[in-house]
């Protein structure tokens, strides 16, 4: 076992994913965590995690000193080699600001950077540096930062300065394979396989005898997530298909005949709850407030919907979810130091919910969601699909939610996925949509003047949604696109390409 300490990081997880992607187990713990209890864990290595504080300010999470004289090979990430700078020598806050793609210059390979070349690309994202650093070897560098990896064989302490977790560090998995199996000696024994056994077992532990009321949209997550629940308890499951009046075009047809098709399920309700959502959402601009009116009326429709179904099914306890890892991190419920970035309506619950809640998919990134749905039998059709956020389209109409705007997205978004998928590039993007910005620009149409919405195009590359790089569509198919969009869909003038990456931006807008 690899133990992962969170310091905050938004992709702490996805550190732990990568050791298990790699085939070692890992678990992760608090920043809080005593070296004794570290100790009594018997992890083969530690992996101090990235995190949003400078190591010097006063609330900052600090590590138990005594970790480092453990003897168990230790790597520190961002924040994490920022922790062992402070400790063996010194870090200079505000130093400088590099955030994104990075060049690193490797001085020497050492063992960790073992088999890199000169020159790599890597992913920044700090503004403290380490200045000064007693007993270590510095291996790397980038333009802006001297110590971008350093090691110690010594001391079994390495660090690097960039994020190996991320795809974007195109060799990060060299470096963390390093990590793992050379300087570690871990053996691999977690599979997509074991964890499929492990997760019905659980499912049927915390089930029992009970019946389960599952949320799907038809998506990647909630599907996997249903398929997985069926296997466990079979027709003691009941999909919920809710039409909250913000999906896409067609998207209940297109639902209720993928399920009806492919998958056994004996009990699946479509339950048409459009009018309710659209007229709480009236008047409100707020994302976040959005957010949490649809979560909120989410799982009302389900105690209604409940309780319809009880004087059937009176056993029926839990409401399933298909909630995965990035859900969560991003609403900062694993870590108290975790900084906020936006609420997920799977995440965010009335304090009084008649059902409880169980979400198997939790501790998943969508790349691991994608392999267990091939181990359950999956078309991989299904499991092709793009990302469809809960809250829909509601948080893609940037301010208030209206009839007219909705309609305006279904057709613009409709127009977008035809023609990635008629081109082949909606299978080479992680996630492809349409916005629509609450501001109007001037254009001409027909020698007269107009005065309409402008439409944003967004299309990333991505593994597990926790970082992602535009993608770079050519040129005559967004002008395709942007001619159909502004010739066909009525109240539309003007459309736009965004080109941000995910940190900074996030993928969803809202």
């Amino acid at each position: 076992m690899l133990i992962v300490i969170n310091f905050g990081s938004q992709v702490a997880h996805l550190i732990a994913r990568r050791v298990r992607q790699l085939g070692v187990y890992s678990e992760i713990v608090p920043s809080d965590i005593s070296a004794q209890k570290l100790k009594a864990m018997k992890p083969v290595g530690i992996i101090l995690s990235g995190g949003p504080d400078s190591v010097y300010e006063k609330n900052a999470p600090k590590l138990d000193p005594k970790v480092f004289d453990l003897g168990i090979p230790i790597l520190g990430i961002c924040y994490g080699l920022q922790l062992i700078g402070k400790r063996f020598g010194k870090v200079e806050n505000h130093l400088i600001k590099e955030y994104g793609k990075a060049i690193l210059n490797v001085k020497k390979t050492g063992k960790l950077l073992k088999g890199l070349k000169k020159k790599e690309q890597v992913w920044m994202s700090h503004g403290d540096a380490i200045t000064n650093l007693k007993d270590f070897d510095i291996i790397a560098s980038t333009k802006s930062c001297k110590m971008a990896s350093i090691e110690s064989n010594k001391k079994k302490i390495y660090g690097v300065q960039f994020h190996p977790e991320v795809v974007h560090t195109e060799r990060g998995m060299k470096i963390l394979s390093n990590f793992l199996f050379d300087i570690c000696k871990a053996k691999k024994d977690y599979n997509i396989g074991s964890m499929k056994k492990r997760l019905i077992k659980e499912i049927k532990d915390t089930v029992g005898d009970d019946e389960v009321l599952m949320g799907t949209s038809g998506g990647v997550d909630s599907t996997v997530a249903a398929v997985l629940l069926h296997e466990a308890i079979g027709n003691r499951l009941h999909c919920i298909f809710i039409d909250h009046g913000l999906v896409r075009k067609n998207e209940k047809e297109e639902v209720d005949k993928a399920y009806k098709d492919n998958f056994q399920f004996k009990h699946y309700y479509s339950v048409d709850a459009s009018k309710i959502f659209l007229s709480r959402l009236k008047g409100v601009s707020d994302p976040e407030k959005k957010r949490k009116i649809i979560g909120h009326t989410f799982i009302e429709v389900f105690e209604k919907k409940t309780k319809e179904l009880e004087k059937k099914y009176p056993k029926i306890k839990f409401l399933g979810q298909g909630t995965i890892y990035p859900d969560r991190i991003e609403s900062a419920q694993p870590n108290k130091q975790a900084s906020k970035i936006k609420s997920h309506h799977n995440v965010t619950l009335p304090e009084k919910m008649n059902l409880k809640v169980i979400e198997p998919l939790k501790e998943f990134y969508k790349d691991g969601v994608r392999e267990l749905g091939k181990e359950l039998g999956i078309p991989a059709k299904i499991l092709g699909r793009h990302p469809f956020p809960g809250p829909g389209l509601a948080i893609r109409i940037l301010g208030e939610i209206t009839n007219e705007r909705v309609a305006i997205l279904q057709e613009a978004d409709a127009i977008y996925l035809e023609e990635l998928k008629r081109s082949g590039y909606y299978d080479k993007t992680w996630q492809a949509f349409a916005a629509l910005f609450p501001v109007k620009s001037v254009g001409v149409m027909g020698d007269s003047r107009t005065y309409e919405y402008i439409i944003s195009l967004r299309a990333v590359t991505s593994i597990d949604a926790m970082t992602a790089d535009w993608a770079k569509l050519p040129s005559d198919l967004l002008e395709k696109i942007s001619s159909r969009i502004v010739n066909e869909v009525k109240g539309v003038n003007r459309v736009v390409y965004d080109i941000t990456q995910k940190p900074p931006g996030t993928i969803e807008y809202e």
